[in-house]
């Protein structure tokens, strides 16, 4: 009953207030949508603003350039290598609505000269990501191996900055701790982050499913990154310490997204994410900071529009 009333407080909301969102973060072009990635698309389009479809690595990218293309309104993309990708090839198959689908990730080496074309090749591109540092898997690996892997991620990182400001695109920030220190890898974000602007360079973007604590929030904020909000604020457990920074971040430096197909929101856990499940998102961040679901869904979708331009 409780799910029942929750995705009726959504449609309450839709019947009173036309609030078009944008999901700031989607993988549309990952496997799981490959029967009905298109109607999944319309679907969010037929009462919402935008949704960007991220990559992940060369091929990814490159069908997040091709799903971009493919529509006059509403979908953008951006390009970039997630960090675990630098490390090794990988297969996961994951549990998803009642079905298996099998992630593989191949290790890819850093060309610079590849994503620069794929950033070039679509005016639907508006931003460099996923791009950043992750940490998840070093417990299978040595110390000599693990800081061998974190200095590659750092210099890649750096190589995607130099990348995103001679674009004059945002960021979009991938960040993941060990399981043992889960906010080790954000401190080195930020000092990565912070030596960069150090340097001179010009740099903004969004720290993509922000799961950092509540003084690293303060140091993105600081810096003029925005902070991404998943459906994991949505939780029922442990996910006290997002809500928290979700109250005080200010909502002007506030991104909803899904991250679909993964971290589906309540009232929709272990099934399949879908972009239209961002209105979960809104709807917590608005009962979390006692505002109107209107006001959350005007003031992100406006700082999407300023952030990537659309």
């Amino acid at each position: 009953m409780a799910d029942q009333a929750a995705a009726f407080g959504i449609f309450q909301y839709r019947f009173n207030i036309l609030a078009m969102l944008v999901d700031s973060h989607c993988h549309i072009n990952f496997i799981s949508f490959k029967d009905d990635a298109d109607a999944v698309i319309k679907d969010f389009l037929r009462e919402n603003y935008a949704l960007i479809v991220v990559g992940s690595q060369d091929t990814s990218s490159k069908r997040a350039v091709e799903y971009a293309d493919k529509y006059e309104r509403g979908v953008y993309a951006a390009v970039g290598l997630h960090p675990i990708d630098l490390i090794e090839s990988t297969e996961e198959t994951v549990e998803i609505d009642g079905q298996s689908y099998t992630f593989k990730n191949k290790q890819e080496d850093f060309d610079r000269a590849k994503y620069l074309a794929l950033a070039k090749s679509s005016d639907k591109v508006k931003a460099i990501g996923e791009v950043g540092l992750d940490y998840y898997y070093f417990d299978k690996f040595s110390p000599e191996q693990i800081a061998g892997f974190k200095a590659k991620q750092a210099e890649v990182l750096r190589q995607f900055v130099s990348l995103a400001r001679e674009l004059e695109l945002p960021l979009i920030l991938h960040c993941r701790g060990d399981k043992d220190d889960p906010y080790g890898a954000y401190d080195d974000l930020l000092e990565i982050l912070k030596s960069e602007l150090a340097r001179g360079a010009e740099i903004k973007g969004v720290v993509h499913c922000f799961g950092g604590n509540a003084n690293q929030a303060k140091e993105f904020l600081s810096l003029g990154f925005y902070l991404g909000f998943t459906g994991i604020v949505t939780f029922k457990k442990k996910s006290e310490t997002i809500q928290e920074i979700a109250k005080v971040t200010p909502l002007d430096m506030m991104l909803i997204e899904t991250d679909a197909p993964f971290l589906s929101p309540e009232p929709y856990r272990n099934k399949r994410n879908v972009p239209a499940y961002v209105e979960f998102v809104a709807l917590k961040i608005s009962q979390l900071k006692g505002l109107s679901f209107e006001e959350v869904a005007e003031a992100t979708t406006r700082n999407a529009k300023k952030l990537f331009t659309i």
